[in-house]
């Protein structure tokens, strides 16, 4: 696919999340709650693009809200060329049984040096056993 004249590199990129209750990390009576999360993320531009930072905004059940923010994820600053993904494993750790995350990807399109934000939908974290 080729990227039209234009176009932001943000409409190119694609982020795929599936979250996962870690039931054995967790303990209702230490209200600790661990989820996992894999991210897949697909460049389908003409381009290379590099991640550079991140930023999470958590929402707890409770309504307590926490905002993570860092350079690359999981330690790394992945360079993605036209056409392939790159994906992670991460983890959240929440008070609650529910909550929900959104954020953004602060990245670059490497040909030009121009920087642009991808946004990433907000998912569920529920533990299968909540009725929500």
């Amino acid at each position: 696919m080729t990227q039209p004249t234009g176009t932001a590199p943000a409409e190119e990129i694609f982020v795929d999340v599936v979250p996962t209750f870690r039931e054995e990390e967790s303990s209702a009576g230490e209200s600790r709650y661990v989820f996992s999360y894999t991210v897949t993320i697909h460049n389908r531009s003409a381009h290379s693009v590099q991640l550079l930072a991140r930023h999470w905004k958590i929402t707890q059940g409770s309504g307590k809200v926490q905002e993570v923010r860092g350079k690359g994820v999981v330690g790394q600053q992945p360079l993605i060329g036209p056409g392939q993904t790159f994906r992670y494993t991460s983890r959240a750790i929440l008070d609650g049984p529910v909550g929900v995350m959104e954020g953004a990807y602060t990245c670059i399109e490497t040909a030009t040096q121009r920087p642009f934000e991808v946004t990433i939908a907000p998912f569920r974290l529920a533990n299968p056993s909540q009725v929500h």
